[in-house]
This record gives C-alpha cells, sequence and structure tokens, in this order.
C-alpha cells in the first residue's frame, strides 16, 4: 500500500485536491465546486470533500494509504488550525476547519494560507527550488501571496503574515469580500480586472463585445480572449491592472528584497505580452532605484501542476517530520 498525503486546495470558486507521495510524485486529482453545497454550511461542505476524495481514490488502481493531510485555504491559520473571515468564501467568522475535517481522517493535518501553500509547491517542486527568497503572488477569484524569506515561509506573529490582497489600493474604493475598502485583491484579481472592464466601459465610447455581456456571463478568460484580439476595453484593463500590480511588487520588494517574484493562478494565464511583460515595465518604472533590474518576474513553473495541493501535501510531510525533495 503506497503512503500519500492528500493535499487540498480550498478556491473561492473550485476545490482542488490530490494525493501525493513523498517523492511529490501525484496519484489522481482533480477539482470539485466550493459552492455546490449550502452557503456556509460547513459540515456538508467537508461532507462532499470526504465523498470525492474517497470516490477518487477509489479509481485509482494501487492501494493508497492517506497519512497525513494537508490543506491551503484563504485566511488558513498554520498556528490554529482555523480559516478567519475569509473575504471570498461563504464561510464566515472563524472555521475550526482541520478540528472538523479530522472528523474523516484521523492522521496529522496541518493547513496555512492557499498562497503560502502555493509558495511551499514552488520552492519545493518548482521554479523556486533552491531559492531562498521569494513572494509567490496567486491570482485567482482574490489575491493570494505567500512569502519566503531565508529559506523560511513567513507566517508571522499570528499566522496571517503576508496578506498583499488586502492592501489598501484605494480607501475609499471598491468594496472586497469583506466590507472593505480599497484592497488590491478589489482591482488585481479575475473579480478585480471584470470591475475594471466595467468601469471602463461607463468611460469609454469604443465599440466592443464586451457591452452585451451582463456582470454575472463575464469571465477573465474571455477577457484575456478579447485582449489578444485587440479589443480597446480588454486592453485598457489589462494595463490598468499591471499598472496597479507593478506599483505594489514594487513596495514588497522594498521591503522583502527577493530574488524573484513568481505569479500563479487563472489571470496569470494571460501570459507575456498581455500580463508579465507591462507588469515588469511598471514595478521596474515604480521601483526604489536600489532594487532596479534586480527581480525577476515569473510564470509558476508548475502551472500544468496544482502547485497548491503540492505545497499543501509538503506542508503535511514535513508536519509529519519528512522531508520532500
Amino acid at each position: 500500500m503506497k503512503e500519500v498525503a492528500l493535499g487540498i486546495d480550498i478556491g473561492g470558486t473550485n476545490t482542488k485536491f490530490g494525493f501525493v507521495d513523498r517523492d511529490g510524485n501525484m496519484y489522481g486529482e482533480t477539482s470539485i465546486s466550493t459552492v455546490k453545497t449550502p452557503p456556509g454550511d460547513v459540515d456538508a461542505y467537508l461532507k462532499y470533500i470526504h465523498e470525492e476524495v474517497e470516490a477518487l481514490r477509489g479509481q485509482i488502481p494501487e492501494q493508497l494509504n492517506i497519512v497525513g493531510v494537508g490543506i491551503g485555504a484563504p485566511n488558513g491559520n498554520y498556528f490554529t488550525g482555523t480559516i478567519e473571515y475569509a473575504p471570498n468564501l461563504s464561510f464566515r467568522g472563524i472555521v475550526p476547519l482541520v478540528k472538523l475535517f479530522q472528523k474523516y481522517y484521523n492522521v496529522p493535518m496541518v493547513m496555512t494560507n492557499d498562497a503560502n501553500a502555493a509558495a511551499i509547491g514552488e520552492m519545493i517542486y518548482g521554479g523556486a527550488k533552491g531559492m531562498k527568497n521569494f513572494i509567490m503572488i496567486t491570482l485567482g477569484t482574490g489575491l493570494g501571496s505567500g512569502f519566503v524569506a531565508n529559506g523560511e515561509l513567513i507566517y508571522g506573529n499570528d499566522g496571517f503574515a503576508g496578506e498583499m490582497g488586502h492592501l489598501l489600493q484605494d480607501p475609499k474604493g471598491r468594496v472586497c469580500g469583506l466590507g472593505r475598502r480599497g484592497c488590491l485583491e478589489g482591482y488585481v484579481s479575475a473579480t478585480g480586472i471584470k470591475r475594471t472592464v466595467f468601469t471602463l466601459l461607463g468611460e469609454m465610447i469604443e465599440d466592443s463585445p464586451l457591452r452585451d455581456v451582463t456582470f454575472n456571463q463575464l469571465t477573465a478568460s474571455m477577457i484575456t480572449d478579447l485582449a489578444k484580439e485587440g479589443d480597446p476595453i480588454a486592453l485598457a484593463a489589462f494595463d490598468q491592472t499591471c499598472d496597479l500590480l507593478g506599483q505594489k511588487l514594487a513596495d514588497a520588494t522594498a521591503i522583502f528584497s527577493p530574488e524573484a517574484i513568481f505569479l500563479l493562478g487563472g489571470l496569470a494565464k494571460a501570459g507575456k505580452e498581455l500580463l508579465f511583460d507591462p507588469t515588469k515595465k511598471y514595478m521596474e518604472h515604480y521601483m526604489f532605484q536600489v532594487f532596479k533590474n534586480k527581480v525577476e518576474l515569473f510564470p509558476s513553473a508548475l502551472e500544468h501542476r496544482n502547485a497548491a495541493v503540492l505545497g499543501a501535501s509538503a506542508l503535511a510531510w514535513k508536519e509529519m517530520g519528512i522531508n520532500v525533495d
């Protein structure tokens, strides 16, 4: 029987999970809807995850023994095993997720911020292998971030260090998922670029297929596709997004002096010309002089593997005292 860790990545839209051995080999992975169960019903959600995990395990020819569980979740607290006031989940307040999920798997279990899990995955299995100082940015429903300094993930005093998505961009700006105004993720994320498009539709007069799409129909991938076709509103939305992201990456560099910054997630799939090149241009423009041209901006090397699932599983192996390579 093969010993594996169950790695789970809880996102605002989808929950991904897979079985990973200590060498980083994936024995099946899948994605399920985070919003399928009744909003706010944590017990129903965890029951659903358990059912889907066991269904996937039953499809794998090799017998798998789950010896540990690692979970990446928005506002996941490594120290307490709780999700606390997550802006993009329907679970409100403080949720003792690890304690509740141990009903199904009585094994060592650990949780951290989903972007922290992705950073661990990048450090162990991806492009940050061998790096001691880097930043991981996840651009999904919201904006997550994980900071590695001197080879160690930064958790801070209470487990919540590195929340770049909730840096203030504009104190009188857009309302975020927690009711706070002006958070960066309200502008720089898959949701944020949708909101930017609708602002631009009111400010610009150019023709665009975007004028015939409702907000609920619109997706970040639609904006990306139209930008690649030269749509003026989609291009302007990406330019504004890259400008704001470049500003905040320059700020983060002034504090952490990373060797590299990695971008991961749906919006990062927009690619070199739409996202990476303009973000790097703006980042260098806003950069404090001593850091100019020192920080690389990379797509995640695990784009076609699940960085957060790999990272969450590596976290579980580490919790069990087993090093992974």
